[in-house]
């Protein structure tokens, strides 16, 4: 397998959580200033060992897997007004065996992300806020929080087929009937700044958040 240009001795341990940092930081909207990190399984063995801690530091400072500066991550988390914590759980079977929790703040924005690292660079971001997600972070990727209310996934779904996006995945969960749902697309093209601004404007929708492809 050709793995991805990377910073690191291992694609699973440091170029995968980098992505995996990146991606919650770009859903939270940029660095931030606490984050509280749980490693799982095969992660919680070998974390500091494989340079998983700066890994998942350098992602959260919008370093790329190649980006030199992730040697110095915990360093450098201090001069950008991030501070953070680290924890290890070894005994999770029920976890991908390379799976790490993000929990950030920003201001008052605050974001939970449960990510696993599927070997070669390549990550699967399971959960996000507590609802299942599922998607690669390779695409672009729409989520949506909005009301569980009749017809909503195939509106969305008519939105961005007039946008010209070809639906790759989709994934739908809500907390319960008639409450809050969470809506996943992976698309393989962008969206109009005018289509997210509408999508933001319908009454039944709580919030939007637009991720192009994470490299």
């Amino acid at each position: 397998m050709i793995g991805p240009v990377m910073i690191g001795p291992s694609s699973s341990h440091t170029a995968g959580v980098v992505r995996i940092g990146r991606t919650a930081m770009k859903l939270l909207g940029g660095i931030p200033e606490q984050a509280d990190i749980i490693f799982y399984n095969s992660f919680a063995r070998t974390y500091e060992g494989h340079g998983s801690d700066r890994a998942v530091i350098g992602g959260l400072l919008d370093f790329k897997t190649d980006d030199k500066r992730i040697k110095d991550a915990l360093n450098l988390a201090k001069d950008a007004g991030l501070s953070y914590t680290f924890r290890s759980v070894a005994n999770a079977s029920t976890y991908h065996p390379n799976t790490i929790r993000i929990k950030l703040k920003r201001g008052d924005k605050t974001l939970e992300v449960l990510g696993e690292s599927r070997g070669g660079g390549l990550i699967n971001i399971a959960e996000v806020n507590g609802f299942k997600a599922d998607f690669s972070a390779s695409l672009h990727t729409l989520i949506i929080y909005a009301d569980d209310v009749k017809g909503s996934v195939a509106f969305i779904a008519s939105v961005l087929a007039h946008d010209d996006c070809n639906i790759a995945t989709m994934s739908v969960t809500r907390k319960g009937k008639h409450d809050l749902a969470c809506l996943v697309f992976e698309m393989d093209s962008g969206i109009k700044p005018v289509t997210l601004e509408y999508l933001r404007s319908l009454s039944w929708v709580r919030e939007v958040v637009y991720l192009p492809n994470v490299d």
